[in-house]
Order: C-alpha cells, then structure tokens, then sequence
C-alpha cells in the first residue's frame, strides 16, 4: 500500500508512540495512549515509513515557523516531494496544521526520529534534505538556518556530516557550497585521487535508493535519493579525470 493510505488508515495502528504517535492519533480523529500498545511492529519497514513521513511533516511544520512565515510554498514543496495524490491533500494537509499547533516543539520530534530510525543514518540523511528542499522554496531565512543546524545535529549529524548534506543546496558562509564538488563529496579541495576515490564509493554505498526503502524512506520519497546519486556521480565525474575507475 502506498504510504499515504497506510499513514491516514492504520498510522495508529502502528503504535509510534511519543510526539509522533500522539500526532498520529490526533490526525486520526483519536487520542489513544499509543505508548501503551508498542509490539512486535517496532522494527516493521511499514512503521518505520510512517515514522519517517510523520516526522518530515512535523519538523517541515514546526520550520515554517521559525521565520514567522509558514508560507503555502513551502507546504506545496513538502507536497510535491512526497507525491502527494490528490484524494490525500486534505489528510496531509490536516498533520501539517495539527504539527503546526502541537505544544510539543521540534525537538521532541526530532530526538524521536533519530530513536526510531537511527542517529545519523542514511534514512534520517533523506529526512534532512526533505527539510532543506522546503527551506529554499522561498529562500532561507536566518532563522531557518539555525532551526536546520539544531534538528541536524538532534538527528545524530556531526558538523561536517551536515556541511556535506548541506553543500548540495546551498553555499556555506564562505561562499562555498552548492556547486563545489569537493564538498558535495566531503573531501578537501585538491584531495588526491584515492581520496576521491574512495570518499566517492562509500557516499555511494549508503546512498543507493534500494537500502534507503529498506531503512524506512517511502517509495513516494525516493526521488530524493535518486536525484542525491546524481549529484555525487556528477561530483565525482567533475573531479576526476575521464577513464579513471
């Protein structure tokens, strides 16, 4: 089942518990004690999708916010990112505003992700580059900046894990960044050849899409991570020389 219809029809039933399972419940016109029910389910790919969806929409939620702006730009980008049909708008649309409003702030959702899906793992990697596609859809504010550095570092990221994760968007505060394939990769400027080499397969290792579903990104998701092998080939390609393996 697509991960809209398992979310809005047995997102409780999954027994998230905490923030995220009380966020569940709410959406679905419930209030059950889901902490009270956890089973067998807990390591279930399905429940692991829909921690990873609740959780994107709530901390996408909770950064609209932090510039005092939650324009509807940004949801529509969190909408397109997770294909969002159109029967489901309105559901997703309710968990937006619901997490929008929740007393629980950002940092119980992300400590909770990074419990349920494991600091600074490959899938948590996906969630945080769901977060930085929404910040550009209207240009990052200040604040958004700061909100993006304290959900990286809650979801298990060292500094310079995130300044690679971060690289591929936007430049960092010495103008470097973005287009620069040293640091889409992660590496110095002017590594030598193994370095590269080596810096490349790995990143390649964790990023293939196949293990990113397998680790709880939905299907609806894996464009991201598609597009993410794109970057890194085409940063490896614009460092090395043609031929080399």
């Amino acid at each position: 089942m697509a991960i809209w219809g398992t979310l809005i029809g047995t997102a409780a039933g999954l027994l998230l518990g905490g923030p995220l399972g009380a966020l569940a419940g709410a959406a679905a016109g419930g209030a059950a004690d889901l902490a009270l029910q956890q089973r067998g389910s807990a390591t279930s790919a399905a429940r692991r999708q829909v921690a990873f969806t609740i959780a994107a929409i709530a901390l996408a939620a909770k950064m609209a916010r932090a510039d005092g702006d939650a324009t509807d730009a940004e949801f529509a980008t969190f909408q397109r990112l997770f294909q969002v049909p159109e029967a489901e708008r309105s559901n997703a649309t309710r968990f937006y505003r619901l997490a929008q409003g929740s007393t629980a702030g950002f940092e119980a959702y992300a400590d909770q992700a990074a419990a349920l899906l494991g600091r600074g793992t490959p899938v948590l990697e996906d969630l945080l580059e769901a977060l930085l596609l929404i910040a550009k859809t209207d240009g990052i504010h200040p604040d958004e900046l700061a909100y993006l550095d304290a959900v990286a570092t809650r979801l298990g990221f060292t500094p310079a894990e995130y300044a690679r994760i971060r690289a591929r968007h936007l430049p960092s505060g010495d103008g470097i960044g973005r287009d620069d394939p040293y640091a889409v990769l992660g590496i110095e400027p002017g590594a030598a050849p193994e370095v590269v080499r080596a810096a490349y397969r790995a990143l390649v290792k964790t990023t293939h899409p196949d293990r990113h579903m397998a680790d709880g990104t939905p299907l609806e998701f894996i464009k991201v991570a598609e597009a993410r092998m794109a970057a890194l080939n085409a940063a490896y390609a614009a460092i090395m020389p043609k031929g080399a393996a």
